[in-house]
């Protein structure tokens, strides 16, 4: 081995210390380095994190706003679900009708071919009984019945209008049974033609009073004449029943010949 002395160790001390020393600042530069870029990363992950949180914010936010929109769509679904219902009961409920009404006009041509006949027989059977009732203002009932045949076979006329025209006839007729009338009149008398009052008491009684009140007379229902009555016993009454009839004095007891009318066959 060679000799060293203590001067050449020390020396020797001192290099191996200056390449140690040395070696130890590269290291440490290197760790700082190191740690410079280890910082970097990490706040490069941090800004990165942060940014992920956001999308991953306005992706939740999205989400709800999907969802909410969803639910919400639902509901609607349901709403529609229960209009149609509705909407198709409603449908069911016309196609019925539209059947009814169909059924219904397959049967106006029928109808309308019965309805026509029937007017005309009844029009028929109420100048039966005119002929046969009291004769009370015969020209204004004839005129009636001859209107009613004219509107009957009148193209412009509804089936529905000659019926009401048929009917309120009918009514016509039913009323004269309830009311008394007075009304002036010419009247064969003795052969002769005189201008007379006539007096008709419901149905039940046609009467007639000349104008100077001295020829009086009465309908005979059964016999189908008029017959004379005394001046004396009917005058007055007969005089008194016309200005009733006429709403010049207030309702009273009459003493009037009756005869009820025959009912027509």
């Amino acid at each position: 081995m060679e000799n060293l002395n203590l001067s050449d160790i020390c020396r020797r001390l001192l290099v191996v210390l200056v390449m140690i020393g040395m070696s130890g600042a590269v290291f440490a530069q290197q760790g700082s380095d190191k740690v410079d870029q280890i910082v970097d990363q990490g706040m490069k992950r941090d800004e990165m994190a942060k940014q992920a949180q956001k999308k991953i914010d306005k992706i939740s936010d999205e989400t709800d706003k999907v969802e909410s929109d969803y639910k919400r769509q639902l509901k609607v679904i349901d709403g529609l679900k229960v209009y149609n219902s509705l909407l198709q009961k409603q449908l069911d409920d016309q196609k019925s009708n539209m059947d009814d009404i169909r059924n219904s006009i397959d049967q106006v041509a029928v109808i309308q071919r019965q309805v026509i006949p029937l007017m005309m027989r009844m029009v028929d059977g109420l100048e039966k009984f005119v002929n046969a009732d009291v004769p009370f203002l015969l020209d204004e009932r004839h005129e009636r019945i001859d209107k009613l045949r004219d509107t009957i076979q009148r193209s412009d006329v509804t089936s529905a209008e000659k019926f009401r025209s048929v009917l309120e006839a009918f009514h016509t007729e039913n009323e004269y049974g309830r009311t008394i009338e007075a009304y002036k009149g010419t009247l064969k008398i003795d052969g002769k033609a005189r201008q007379v009052d006539f007096l008709r008491v419901g149905r039940i009684a046609l009467l007639y009073q000349s104008v100077n009140g001295e020829e009086n007379g009465v309908w005979d229902q059964k016999d189908r004449k008029w017959i004379k009555l005394n001046p004396a016993e009917y005058k007055n009454d007969i005089s008194q029943g016309l200005k009733i009839a006429r709403k010049q004095i207030a309702p009273d007891m009459l003493m009037l010949p009756v005869d009820a009318a025959e009912d027509v066959q």
